[in-house]
């Protein structure tokens, strides 16, 4: 079996389409036709390890339909994990001092309801959670039925990351202050450092599919949906915040990535401009039977 780095030189461009083909379909990533390295540095390793001598029987053995643990393994490989803590900032901030004031005059009888999209392994669901603690030691009586945040990812190696809640040290200083880290976090036998019991306990995580059904997830106040998006063809994206509109309340508010966008004349969302940044907020004049779901 050839090493990862010169694997891409082992498929054809028949076989290269058919993967992209079953990408797209399976996740909804979508690769142009110059991301072959990309392909083979991927998957090398896995194949080697499965005894897969080229990406043609690899989607001979995807296409049976039986080999599910392959599938997920094919996902997970292909799927971008890249992620710190309080990444770019500004979301947290607008988080803090305009959504969660906004809604306290809302929701003091429900839980405040968050959904972390693709939260890769966990870093943004902790995040909020720390958002929310920071916003209730400066005030007091806040919120008295709590916080749910919903995390979900594509990537059952990523969930299962996320629910251990244990950092290393490279991955702690990405984003998290001194203060932060001893607020929030204890230090393991093992040297890492695992979030504390009250960050952690609001979060719930599950594996899913954003091109799957979002129904039974419920309604929420405030979804983040951030830096995946980018990865999904225009029709996918269209599709996808379409249904995230299905589930959140009117009023509610939507946070993308820096480098995605909704349009400001959107049916479903306003455009809030913050300093700096952008949210979109849930219309409230809008139907919510003729949302997709």
């Amino acid at each position: 079996m050839h090493d990862s780095k010169d694997f891409s030189e082992l498929f054809s461009a028949q076989e290269y389409a058919l993967f992209c083909d079953f990408l797209s379909k399976a996740c909804g990533i979508v690769l142009g036709t110059s991301k072959t390295y990309l392909v083979g540095s991927r998957l090398g390793k896995l194949m080697k390890s499965e005894e897969i001598q080229t990406l043609g029987e690899l989607m001979d053995r995807l296409k049976s339909g039986s080999e599910v643990k392959l599938r997920e393994k094919v996902i997970d490989a292909m799927t971008t994990n890249e992620t710190n803590w309080f990444r770019d900032n500004h979301p947290y901030e607008v988080l803090r001092h305009t959504v969660l004031p906004e809604m306290r005059q809302k929701n003091n009888n429900q839980p405040l309801r968050v959904w972390s999209a693709a939260c890769s392994s966990g870093q943004e669901p902790y995040t909020i959670s720390m958002c929310f603690s920071e916003y209730l030691l400066a005030n007091g009586g806040a919120f008295p039925s709590g916080l749910q945040i919903f995390a979900t990812d594509i990537s059952s190696s990523m969930i299962a990351q996320a629910q251990a809640a244990e950092y290393d040290i490279i991955a702690m200083a990405r984003g998290l202050s001194a203060e932060r880290q001893q607020m929030f976090f204890e230090e393991q036998p093992n040297k890492k450092m695992c979030v504390s019991a009250r960050i952690k306990e609001r979060v719930v995580f599950r594996q899913l599919n954003l091109l799957d059904s979002f129904v039974l997830l419920g309604k929420f106040h405030v979804i983040f949906c951030r830096n995946v998006l980018i990865y999904f063809s225009d029709t996918v994206k269209v599709d996808i915040i379409s249904r995230l509109a299905a589930q959140i309340h009117p009023g509610g508010y939507l946070f993308l990535g820096a480098s995605e966008s909704i349009a400001s004349d959107h049916e479903y969302f306003e455009m809030i401009k913050c300093d700096p940044g952008i949210v979109y907020k849930r219309r409230s004049c809008v139907d919510p039977s003729i949302v997709k779901s």
